[in-house]
């Protein structure tokens, strides 16, 4: 099988600022119970998505362009660019802003413990 990537918005995305842009490349029945998200997720320049927990599922980003602000569980604040991984574990929460005047794209998978 192939098709395109289904293509969603976002907007105050967790009670960030601006519209994502999700690049859904697995639905989450095609995640076969293992996880619930699968996307490219882009950015827009100034936007966020807000603070948010996880629980019972690991999220991990990977930035494949653009530079950022990640909000981590314990609140500090890491820059990060392309080739950086996030890892937010079970029961963490995390957020991520797009501080830059260029777009910010990067790779999510939600999936279960």
């Amino acid at each position: 099988m192939v098709r395109k990537a289904e293509i969603t918005l976002s907007k105050n995305a967790r009670g960030g600022e601006g519209t994502l842009e999700m690049h859904h490349i697995l639905k989450p029945e095609e995640l076969n119970g293992h996880g619930r998200f699968y996307a490219m997720v882009k950015f827009p320049p100034h936007s966020s998505i807000g603070v948010h927990e996880h629980i019972g599922e690991t999220e991990p980003y990977y930035i494949l362009s653009g530079h950022g602000i990640f909000i981590d569980n314990d609140g500090s604040r890491i820059p990060v660019g392309p080739g950086d991984v996030c890892l937010i574990e079970c029961g963490q929460s995390h957020g991520l802003e797009n501080n830059s005047d260029e777009e910010l794209r990067l790779m999510a998978l939600i999936y279960n413990e």
